[in-house]
């Protein structure tokens, strides 16, 4: 079955695939080309189907094996628009850096909208699993959890464990099984709050609360600090934070210190200017030369 979806004037499908690692990280799997994103969800009947996303024209194709009947193919769509954050109104942050010859390439290009997950639980999961270790620690303890916990497919790709298959586990799974080292019993501890309802991520979303009272909220979950609450902060829509790490900063000083150690504080002025989209001008600076403006 083929879903085809209308995309705003100024999406960038590639831009927004590969503005971050999340591309990399099963469910989601890129072809060599980018051509196309593969990424599996769940239907509203809990089974997995593997779907692939495309460009077609002036919007994105969504090919889904076999028969999908209305309700599902309304999630579907639902979870595409929000892992491309379709519906997200880009306008404020085109004109924020407007007139600014170092970010004119911005609206230009359609940068700015980041890759993520169908649920906010899956992107905190990850995002714990980014902290303090390499990209390679953070891709093998993803895959453990989707390859041990996730529901198969019909072509055997799996989906992301949901909060409940994640809370039947001990914390010795995640100490074991996924090598999440020190992170096992925050997995644990957030899985079971999630699962049982005392915690509900995806309200986040929608939530109206200052971004620093909402902050604070995200760093009530142990094992979430400055650095991933700020990177959570950007995936449901708040960009003020910069979320900075030792990659940013040596990416900074080499681009924008002439190679010298740059302090957080100098980092901050650099992108004051853009007020509560200096997290996402950081982030789009920092990331520009992933691409060129082919996409390639």
């Amino acid at each position: 079955m083929e879903i085809k979806i209308s995309t705003p004037r100024q999406f960038n499908f590639i831009r927004t695939v590969f503005s971050h690692g999340w591309c990399e990280l099963v469910p989601f799997e890129l072809n060599k080309s980018r051509s196309r994103l593969v990424r599996v969800v769940e239907l509203p009947d809990g089974s997995p189907v593997t779907l692939t996303i495309s460009r077609a024209g002036h919007g994105i194709k969504i090919d889904a094996p076999g028969r999908i009947n209305r309700a599902a193919a309304a999630k579907i769509e639902r979870d595409v628009r929000h892992m491309l954050r379709l519906d997200d109104d880009m306008t404020g942050y085109y004109s924020a850096v407007a007139g600014n010859a170092e970010f004119e390439w911005v609206a230009r290009e359609g940068a700015g909208r980041l890759l993520r997950a169908p649920t906010v639980f899956e992107d905190m999961v990850k995002m714990i699993c980014t902290t303090n270790c390499s990209w390679a620690l953070t891709d093998k303890m993803n895959a453990a959890l989707v390859n041990l916990l996730g529901k198969p497919a019909a072509d055997g790709r799996r989906s992301f464990p949901t909060p409940q298959a994640m809370a039947e586990m001990p914390a010795g799974f995640y100490r074991d099984e996924v090598r999440a080292g020190y992170r096992a019993p925050y997995l644990k501890e957030l899985a079971d709050s999630v699962a049982s309802g005392a915690v509900d991520p995806e309200q986040w979303l929608s939530s109206e609360l200052p971004a620093a009272e909402l902050k604070r909220e995200m760093k009530k979950i142990k094992g979430v600090g400055d650095y991933a609450a700020e990177n959570m902060m950007r995936l449901v829509g708040r960009y003020d934070g910069l979320a900075l790490d030792s990659w940013i900063r040596s990416k900074f000083s080499k681009t924008r210190n002439k190679g010298r150690i740059a302090s957080d504080k100098k980092i901050e002025r650099y992108y004051a200017g853009f007020g509560e989209w200096k997290g996402l001008a950081l982030w789009c600076d920092m990331t520009r030369d992933w691409l060129d403006e082919e996409g390639n």
